[in-house]
C-alpha cells in the first residue's frame, strides 16, 4: 500500500489523478489523505469523484472513501479492462481531467476502448477539449497508441452538459518522445466561438488578437456553435509548428470585457512564441506521465511550476524513474525523464 499525503507540494487534484492512473497500470494499491488540501474547497469535488469511479470501473478496483467531499481514499485496482464506457460528471467539471486519468491505462490495455464523457468541455480550471485534441493527443499518438477525440456537444462553465467521444487503439509499450525543439512555424490560427451569445463578442475578441499578434485577417474566424445547455465563449489562439502546437485560450466571463480577455490570451501566446520552449506549463504537466511510462524522453519548457514538481514526486512513488530539470543558457528548461 502506497501512502500519499495530498497536502504535499501543490496540494491539488493532480496528485489524485496521477495516483489513480499509475495505480491501475502498476497494480499498486494506494491510500491518499488530505485530498486537495491546498484548495479553497478541499476534498473530492464532482469531477474528482467521477475520475475515481471511472478508474474503479475500468479496473474493477476496491475503493473506500469515494463520496463527495471526502478527504481520504483507498484504491486497490484489479486488471484494466478495455471496453466501451460512458461517464457523466453531472456538472461543468472538466471532462479533460477525467480523460487525463483514464487514458494512460487504456492506452496500454489489451484491446481498443471507447469513452463517452459528459460534463464540461470548456472549463477554465482544466484543459479544454481543443487543447487535448490539437496539442496533447497528437504527441501521445507519436508515442504509440492511436487516440481520437470528437466534440459532440460543447459544455461551457458553469452550465456544463458537454459530450466528448474518445476512441483509443492501444499499444504494447509507449515510445520515448523528444520534444526539445518546436521546428519551423507552419501556420497560425485564431478562432472565437460563441453559443447562445451574440457573435459581436467573438468579432471584438478577434479584432484585439489580430492587432496584438499581427497575423493576416484570413488567419481568424468566428464559429457560432449549435445551442448548448448554457451560454459560452472561448477564444483559441494557435501557432502550429512542425513538432508541436502552442495554444493560448481565453474563456468568456461575466463582467470581463471581451477585449481584455483577448488581449490577455494574445499576450500569452506571443510570450510562448518568443520564449522558444516546446511545451507550455500545461503541456509540461501532461507530458510527464506518458514519458515516465515510456521509460524516457525529454522536452523544453519554461520555469517548472509547483504543480509540475508535485507531479514528479507522485510519479516517483509508483515508478522507478527520475526527472532531471536543467536551466539552459537561453532561459528555457530542459526536462529529462529516465529510468532509475
Amino acid at each position: 500500500m502506497i501512502n500519499i499525503d495530498g497536502a504535499d507540494g501543490e496540494g491539488g487534484g493532480q496528485v489524485l489523478r496521477t495516483a489513480l492512473s499509475l495505480s491501475m497500470i502498476t497494480g499498486y494499491a494506494f491510500q491518499i489523505d488530505n485530498i486537495r488540501a491546498g484548495r479553497e474547497k478541499p476534498g473530492l469535488m464532482r469531477q474528482h469523484l467521477t475520475a475515481v469511479q471511472a478508474a474503479a470501473a475500468i479496473s474493477g478496483a476496491e475503493v473506500s472513501g469515494a463520496v463527495l467531499g471526502s478527504r481520504s481514499l483507498t484504491f486497490a485496482p484489479g486488471p484494466v479492462r478495455a471496453g466501451d464506457y460512458l461517464f457523466a460528471i453531472g456538472t461543468a467539471g472538466s471532462t479533460g481531467l477525467v480523460l487525463q486519468t483514464l487514458l494512460p491505462a487504456l492506452a496500454l490495455a489489451d484491446g481498443p476502448s471507447s469513452l463517452v464523457l459528459e460534463g464540461g468541455t470548456h472549463n477554465p480550471h482544466g484543459p479544454c477539449f481543443d487543447f487535448l485534441a490539437e496539442v496533447f493527443l497528437p504527441l501521445v499518438n507519436r508515442m504509440g497508441p492511436t487516440v481520437t477525440a470528437v466534440l459532440e456537444r460543447p459544455g461551457f462553465y458553469p452550465a456544463g452538459g458537454g459530450r466528448v467521444q474518445v476512441a483509443i487503439s492501444p499499444c504494447s509499450a509507449l515510445r520515448p518522445l523528444d520534444l526539445t525543439d518546436r521546428g519551423d512555424l507552419r501556420d497560425t490560427e485564431g478562432v472565437a466561438r460563441v453559443t447562445n451569445l451574440t457573435p459581436d463578442i467573438a468579432h471584438s475578441e478577434l479584432a484585439v488578437a489580430r492587432d496584438k499578434l499581427g497575423w493576416a485577417p484570413d488567419r481568424f474566424r468566428v464559429e457560432v456553435l449549435d445551442p448548448a445547455w448554457g451560454p459560452g465563449n472561448v477564444l483559441l489562439l494557435m501557432a502550429r509548428y512542425e513538432g508541436v502546437t502552442l495554444m493560448s485560450t481565453g474563456f468568456g466571463e461575466r463582467q470581463v470585457p471581451a477585449t481584455r480577455l483577448a488581449l490577455t490570451a494574445a499576450r500569452r501566446l506571443s510570450g510562448m512564441m518568443e520564449g522558444g520552449a516546446a511545451a507550455c506549463p500545461y503541456l509540461a504537466d501532461q507530458l510527464l506521465l506518458p514519458l515516465a511510462l515510456a521509460g524516457g524522453g525529454r522536452f523544453t519548457t519554461v520555469r517548472p511550476s509547483r504543480h509540475m514538481l508535485t507531479n514528479c514526486d507522485t510519479i516517483a512513488r509508483f515508478l522507478d524513474v527520475s526527472v532531471g530539470i536543467d536551466r539552459q543558457e537561453d532561459g528555457r528548461h530542459l526536462v529529462t525523464v529516465y529510468s532509475g
